[in-house]
């Protein structure tokens, strides 16, 4: 089935404009859904209210067309008009942008440098920060409602590839770097870095949290996947079995599951618990064989995202076709043409997917679908606890196969 096109917003050209350095390789949704950012090349971020577009795109068509005015965000007089009234503006980060990752605070979750009673920001529960990973491997941090910036961390030596930051409002932020390691920075503390977390033998690629925060995967240029304790900062276990580099990973909702892209044209999805591979979505037919498994270039998958129901995965791909996949099911659901396209992302409420190609944003509608009892069964039960414990529970075998995500 054809997904159904929901809008588009375009970034600006002129005839003289190179398609080189106007690739959009990050786009993100805001925690609370109030923003959506992409980066349009150039070193340009923009900002823009997603209820906004939205009515845009009901209103006038696909096409929006806000993008070639240049809108600089006013002072806001009060807190709350701040929250009531979001405006969309540009950000200039001064290098190529990589990655974007918003983050908001939850005051009662403290810093980990407790020694430390004073610092520069109080980051209260009405804030929005947006993290930019550059090309000259800095970090840009922003305010989102005054378009400050607010801090430039500083020790990555190569490009800041990928940024996530902690789901429990504790202002943790991971970035991932082709200097081959990942580091940790508490926002609370004033931006310091906690931590540089080594393994990776080449590029990092890509990093993600489990919802629960007590976990962190990471992909790079090489065929495993890393997992840490994020409570004790050590390698959990390496996940083996895609055939190239592994470019991007995501966890389920519910955290029982863990999608994968890679190079070899496949995308996995693991049980991370016991490190068992549940499902194959290939995008060549018939599968490269190991040996070949990097020769199809045409086929690589750039970006996985799991939608907010956990019943979905979105992949895309360098055969000019995103996809709609089921967990339970062998072929996609739906599949969306577009050329170029090198990340994607639902929206927080996932009823939207984002996915970005040469500066611009092109949005489909998900797949919309009623989750069976199993399925809501599963997801409530490994929202509070792991495949292990699941296995250890006191119930009959038949019950114990179906809150289990063995396919």
């Amino acid at each position: 089935a054809r997904s159904r096109t929901v809008g588009e917003l375009l970034a600006p050209t002129s005839p003289f404009d190179k398609k080189c350095g106007r690739e959009n390789w990050t786009v993100a949704f805001a925690p609370d859904g109030s923003y959506l950012a992409w980066s349009q090349g150039h070193r340009i971020v923009k900002l823009v209210p997603w209820a906004q577009c939205l009515n845009n795109f009901l209103l006038h068509g696909m096409k929006n067309g806000a993008n070639t005015v240049s809108t600089r965000l006013p002072r806001q007089s009060s807190e709350s008009s701040q929250k009531n009234k979001p405006c969309e503006h540009i950000i200039d980060c001064g290098d190529i942008v990589w990655s974007l990752a918003f983050g908001s605070s939850v005051p009662e979750k403290q810093s980990r440098c407790v020694n430390i009673e004073w610092h520069r920001f109080k980051f209260g529960q009405d804030q929005l920060l947006l993290a930019t990973g550059l090309n000259n491997g800095r970090i840009k941090i922003w305010d989102v409602y005054t378009g400050k910036l607010l801090l430039n961390l500083m020790d990555h030596t190569e490009v800041v590839r990928d940024l996530t930051f902690a789901p429990d409002g504790s202002l943790i932020l991971v970035s991932a770097s082709r200097d081959k390691t990942l580091r940790v920075w508490d926002l609370k503390d004033d931006g310091n870095m906690m931590k540089v977390l080594r393994g990776h033998p080449n590029w990092v690629y890509g990093c993600a949290f489990s919802p629960d925060s007590s976990i962190l995967c990471s992909v790079g240029a090489s065929k495993a996947v890393f997992l840490w304790d994020m409570d004790k900062y050590s390698m959990l276990q390496k996940l083996e079995g895609h055939h190239n580099d592994v470019v991007a990973c995501e966890f389920s909702p519910d955290g029982a599951l863990l999608a994968t892209a890679s190079y070899d044209t496949r995308v996995y999805v693991w049980d991370p618990h016991i490190g068992v591979i549940l499902r194959e979505f290939g995008h060549l037919f018939p599968p490269p064989t190991p040996i070949f498994a990097g020769g199809a270039n045409d086929r690589w998958v750039r970006s996985v995202c799991f939608s907010h129901d956990g019943l979905h995965v979105a992949s895309l791909a360098d055969d000019k076709m995103v996809r709609f996949w089921r967990i339970d099911e062998e072929y996609p659901v739906q599949v969306a043409p577009l050329n170029n396209g090198l990340c994607c992302t639902f929206s927080t409420d996932g009823s939207v997917l984002a996915a970005g190609q040469d500066g611009s944003v092109y949005f489909w509608a998900t797949p919309s679908q009623v989750s069976s009892l199993q399925h809501l069964c599963r997801m409530a039960i490994r929202r509070v606890m792991p495949t292990s414990q699941v296995k250890n529970l006191p119930i009959p075998c038949k019950v114990m196969e179906f809150l289990c995500y063995q396919i």
